[in-house]
């Protein structure tokens, strides 16, 4: 298996966390619900070019996208396949940070799943290229990781919407990370804005309410503390996150992981905010 990250440069690291690289060659095929985080994902699969989309409930596929695709916003998990043999591409944007990229408010992909080209008709293109690099087509071969990266934050750079931001909303995301446990009100109350024009603002750009984000985020949280470990003490995790109790933390997991914490740790994956669904 081969994982690897890579932290673009100015302006793009404005807004996006880092690009990443998955590779494996053997893997077991199956499938995996993936954790709210509060933040858009770009998935770009080098290998396959027709995705399904699945029912979380049924877990049965309901539709399918191209094999470059926008993981929207979410604040329910979403399923995804593993094939057996896989090379995927992607971007972690910031909270907020993909605003500068959409053509469209935030909130309009709230849950969904599409293909990049709807977006851009260029982007089945990019893919190309991000598979071949910019060797003559007489004469194909693999491009690097490195130029991977390369090559996406090239198309990241012509996509950018230049001044694409909202100071209201960046005070509200830097106030809720340096203080996750403070109310929600504590921080929009010293914006200005009347709390329904703040919401809707907040929407447009980061696709969650101010108070459904610092959930996921709060939950964000309660699973990278129990990374790793087996024996947890679930009521000290759950004061230790700002839960009321151990009993309102339980209410988040079957609300963002349709399972108890017990179950959670039996059924998590190789990263904290996949789950492994029975086959």
């Amino acid at each position: 298996m081969i994982y690897k990250t890579y932290r673009p440069c100015l302006p793009l690291s404005q807004f996006i966390e880092f690009l990443w690289y998955w590779e494996e060659e053997n893997a077991t095929e199956a499938q995996s619900c993936i954790l709210p985080m509060g933040s858009v994902e770009w998935v770009i699969d080098l290998h396959e070019d027709h995705l399904p989309i699945f029912d979380l409930r049924r877990q049965t596929q309901c539709g399918s996208t191209r094999g470059a695709r926008l993981c929207g916003v979410h604040s329910q998990g979403f399923i995804i396949a593993r094939q057996q043999k896989c090379s995927v591409l992607g971007v972690h944007f910031k909270p907020g940070g993909s605003a500068a990229f959409l053509p469209m408010p935030v909130e309009e992909v709230h849950n969904q799943i599409i293909s990049l080209e709807d977006l851009w008709q260029d982007a089945g293109e990019l893919r190309e290229r991000l598979q071949w690099g910019n060797t003559s087509p007489s004469a194909p071969s693999h491009a690097t990781i490195t130029e991977r990266f390369q090559i996406l934050e090239q198309f990241l750079l012509q996509v950018m919407q230049p001044q694409h931001h909202h100071p209201a909303v960046e005070f509200a995301l830097r106030e809720f990370e340096r203080f996750p446990q403070a109310p929600v009100s504590a921080v929009t109350e010293q914006i200005g804005l009347s709390p329904r024009y703040f919401n809707q603002l907040f929407r447009d750009y980061v696709g969650l309410t101010p108070k459904l984000f610092c959930r996921v985020r709060r939950f964000q949280q309660v699973l990278r503390l129990v990374e790793g470990k087996q024996q947890i003490d679930w009521l000290d995790v759950a004061l230790a996150c700002g839960y009321f109790d151990q009993a309102h933390l339980i209410h988040d997991f079957r609300t963002f992981a349709d399972c108890t914490p017990t179950n959670y740790l039996a059924k998590r994956g190789a990263l904290p905010f996949h789950v492994e669904l029975s086959a």
